[in-house]
């Protein structure tokens, strides 16, 4: 046989295997999410094209739910071993939208980027009760090995309050403008839009490695709860509390 007919048969067989798997039947990714902290039922479609009735993911605090997830894969991405998808979820008012590609398990990046959260799911980050809508845009945001290593975005916490032991105390709205180089370190510029505590600082995420220096000061009376709780974490200032954090954060599998 020919070089030229090998290469033909080649491709053909790429071709096959391309449709085969845009093809394949959508419950097959269940064998994929085994032993994951993911699990999707009420599966349609195929693995090209398909939808989950319900996804939820195991966190130390509880179980995340997504709600319905919906997925179109773009088959032809298969051939440069780097999965192109189109993914959004529902759930209530909590949505996702974006563009995600996979080179590898450690290797993410979600392109055009938007996604609308209950500001009480950040106690899967931290023990705090709080209100408000999150809102995230990013046109991309590249992830490696769980840490961001491209980033160009945007994090906007509207009407926010803290659900404080005696009562729900209003904060403001507030939005962190995020930029990272390709390669270099993640800077994001903290403002406040409006509300009665007032934000101002920059945050840094060097690797692992973060730190955070924000001035907290205050339009009128300072609420004695917001106080004691700032206290624990700020230094007061003659303008309010100066807070400053330095620490790593948890890298998976290290």
């Amino acid at each position: 046989m020919t070089g030229g007919r090998w290469l033909a048969g080649a491709l053909a067989l790429v071709v096959l295997l391309v449709l085969l798997a845009s093809s394949a039947p959508a419950h097959l990714l269940l064998r994929v999410l085994e032993n994951t902290p993911v699990t999707a039922q009420a599966l349609q479609g195929t693995i090209w094209q398909g939808r989950a009735g319900r996804v939820l993911v195991a966190t130390d605090a509880g179980l995340l739910h997504l709600g319905e997830v919906s997925w179109s894969l773009r088959p032809w991405s298969l051939l440069a071993l780097a999965p192109r998808l189109q993914v959004g979820s529902r759930w209530g008012g909590q949505r996702l939208q974006a563009e995600l590609q996979i080179r590898g398990r450690s290797d993410i990046t979600l392109e055009n980027l938007d996604a609308s959260f209950d500001a009480a799911l950040l106690r899967h980050l931290a023990p705090v009760a709080l209100q408000g809508v999150v809102s995230l845009q990013a046109t991309q945001l590249r992830l490696r090995d769980g840490l961001p290593v491209e980033t160009e975005g945007r994090l906007l916490w509207q009407q926010a309050a803290w659900d404080a032991p005696r009562g729900v105390l209003p904060l403001g709205s507030y939005v962190v403008e995020v930029s990272q180089p390709r390669g270099g370190d993640l800077t994001g510029t903290v403002l406040t839009l409006e509300g009665p505590v007032r934000a101002t600082g920059q945050l840094q995420l060097a690797r692992s490695s973060y730190s955070i220096a924000v001035l907290i000061a205050h339009d009128g009376r300072w609420d004695p709860q917001l106080q004691e709780a700032l206290s624990l974490l700020a230094r007061p200032v003659a303008e309010g509390y100066d807070l400053r954090l330095e620490g790593q954060l948890p890298v998976p599998g290290a």
